[in-house]
């Protein structure tokens, strides 16, 4: 049921057959046989260094976390630089459940699963690649532009360090929806002069104000929005060298009633106690016989299969065989090939307009079909989330799932087919498309669909969270009226009020609300967030990403600001191809982007409002 395959089990089998190191974990060997694969690796007695910060509750000092942050930093810089192959290792998915610990207490580096090979004498490089990771540790750079370098892992080792500064969690649902992850939280409290009253209760007395000055500096050096501004691992493991000695010889003082002064004000300070720290988990922590703890770790998948108890949600889609499909495909011909994604290929193919049952090519009306490619990164959990939430909707802008096919190892889909496919190839000025660019009113009112969609979902009984906003997944027919398509990453949200928080990353995206990317907070605001971006890309004719080439996430509010004060600007940044646009019309346009791109969700206007305002604009044509 693991949501984790072969392609994880043989980058960690690659990974850690080429690399030994004293703070890296050891793979002593492997059994591939049938559907069991297991790894075999050296054992670390004292679990992980997540289990006792959050679970454990043990009473580490503020000399043991140093050690434990050297040793892992160690781990990292070997990784990145001193493998003694051509290629460094960038590891992807650096946090504290995935640093071990020993009988010593040394840390080491474990779990490769996600990582990446680049060039060791180039730092700037950078690996494109599908973004994987937790939430929490997640390198905001590399959300936004899937471009992976050593630095990344850096940015999550920072998030590491405030986590053994401050027990917390890097994602800890006890603080505020603004608030919600440790690396903003943390750096805000310091922002604020608030230094002391982020500093773990366990430890306050035992830290001189020197360390801890220097601790928090390097800390927010590898959270620095630029990955070039961040520090090497050989730069973090010297700050922390030094700050360890410096402590060690406060320590040594032979001062008597030596106390910092943050063990004198430790009656002044509220702290949080472990418990409100703690969170539901999905591992068992037994204890041995030597009083040591041995450490079960468990991953869970949603859905890996169709479970046997599964109702279709809608008794009209049509349940096809494998059989049917190779027939209204006309056995997935080539000449039939519609486009191919991360899931599959998509295939024209022909059913009975009345039935849905299969027919010949060019009988009957035409449908698309997507097969899942069994070389996919997304499997059953993705095409499942398709058929329990888009096989139960109903509206005239959300593409129709007419069917769905589950042969053994076969996953399709079968929807209406949209004959002018996604809403991306009419903004990037494609010359092999050849088509006439779109206009003013056009563009308007595939975005006022586009709206009235989300506030079909945002207010449906089950209220769900699209989570894919962007023009790639807006869909086209005839008429270019818009549909959304591509429901893989919905969720279902229990009110408007509350969200949908995950760990690991569930997919990319070219622009995505700030709080999912540092948190993987999810609400209906998050989707308005997005349509703030797509906004962008509808006036402007560019890919959001591009828009934000020169630009921090952070910071799209502002360019969007300059534009909106200097209106003269306006006409440099419209799409040269959009003739005769209306000036005023624009601008509210780009007033409401900026609504959109608010940085927190509350200040965001809903679906409704979205949809009012684009209305009034379009009156005015």
């Amino acid at each position: 049921m693991s949501s984790q395959g072969a392609t994880e089990f043989w980058a960690e089998i690659e990974m850690l057959s080429n690399l030994r190191h004293c703070h890296i974990v050891s793979l002593i060997g492997y059994c591939n046989h049938g559907e069991n694969m297991i790894l075999i690796y050296e054992y670390m007695p004292n679990g992980s260094l997540e289990d006792h910060l959050h679970k454990l509750g043990t009473p580490l000092s503020w000399l043991q976390r140093l050690n434990i942050c050297i040793g892992a930093g160690r781990g990292l810089h070997y990784l990145h630089t001193g493998t003694g192959i051509e290629f460094g290792v960038i590891h992807r998915d650096v946090k504290s459940s995935n640093i071990l610990l020993n009988e010593t207490w040394a840390a080491k580096i474990s779990d490769f699963g996600l990582s990446k090979i680049g060039p060791t004498n180039q730092p700037s490089t950078y690996v494109n690649t599908h973004v994987k990771g937790t939430f929490g540790y997640l390198d905001p750079n590399y959300f936004t532009t899937g471009r992976l370098t050593r630095k990344s892992d850096v940015y999550a080792f920072g998030v590491v360090l405030f986590e053994v500064l401050c027990r917390k969690r890097a994602v800890d649902r006890h603080l505020d929806e603004d608030q919600l992850g440790l690396a903003i939280w943390a750096q805000d409290k310091i922002n604020e002069g608030n230094l002391r009253s982020i500093v773990d209760s366990d430890i306050r007395d035992q830290i001189s104000q020197k360390s801890l000055k220097d601790f928090v500096r390097i800390s927010k050096r590898c959270l620095h929005n630029h990955p070039k501004q961040r520090p090497t691992m050989a730069e973090v493991i010297v700050c922390l060298e030094s700050i360890l000695t410096l402590q060690e010889k406060v320590n040594s003082s032979q001062k008597p009633g030596f106390r910092t002064i943050f063990g004198k004000m430790s009656n002044m300070l509220p702290f949080p106690s472990t418990q409100e720290n703690s969170a539901n988990n999905d591992q068992m922590i037994p204890s041995n016989s030597n009083g040591k703890t041995a450490i079960a770790s468990r991953r869970f998948l949603d859905c890996s299969k169709v479970p046997s108890d599964f109702k279709i949600p809608n008794p009209g889609l049509k349940v096809y065989t494998f059989a049917d499909l190779k027939k209204a495909t006309s056995n997935f011909s080539h000449d039939l090939l519609l486009g191919e994604g991360a899931f599959g290929k998509v295939f024209l193919g022909w059913v009975n307009q009345k039935t849905f049952a299969p027919s010949s090519c060019g009988v009957g009306i035409p449908v698309a079909v997507k097969r899942r490619s069994a070389l996919s990164s997304q499997g059953h959990a993705e095409w499942f989330a398709e058929v329990r939430i888009l096989g139960r909707l109903a509206h005239s802008n959300i593409i129709s799932l007419l069917g769905y096919c589950s042969d053994d190892h076969e996953c399709l889909l079968v929807y209406e087919y949209m004959q002018n496919c996604s809403f991306d190839r009419f903004l990037r000025n494609n010359p092999r498309l050849n088509a006439t660019p779109l206009s003013w009113g056009t563009r308007l009112a595939i975005l006022m669909g586009v709206a009235r969609g989300l506030a079909y979902l945002h207010s449906s009984k089950e209220q769900i969270i699209y989570n894919n906003v962007k023009s790639s997944s807006i869909l086209l027919n005839q008429e270019f009226d818009a549909k959304l398509g591509d429901f893989k990453l919905a969720r279902f949200g229990p009110d408007l009020t509350q969200t949908h928080v995950t760990t690991r990353v569930v997919g990319t995206g070219s622009f995505i609300a700030p709080e999912y990317i540092r948190t993987g907070h999810l609400s209906v605001k998050s989707d308005i967030y997005s349509f703030g971006a797509l906004l962008l890309e509808t006036i402007t004719g560019k890919k959001a990403v591009d828009i934000m080439r020169d630009y921090e996430p952070q910071d799209l509010t502002h360019w969007t600001s300059l534009i909106l004060q200097k209106r003269r600007r306006l006409k440099e940044k419209v799409d040269p191809c959009m003739l005769n646009y209306p000036e005023e019309g624009v601008f509210e346009c780009f007033t409401l982007a900026l609504r959109c791109l608010a940085y927190k969700p509350k200040d965001r206007p809903s679906s409704e409002e979205v949809l009012l305002s684009l209305e009034r604009i379009c009156a005015t044509l």
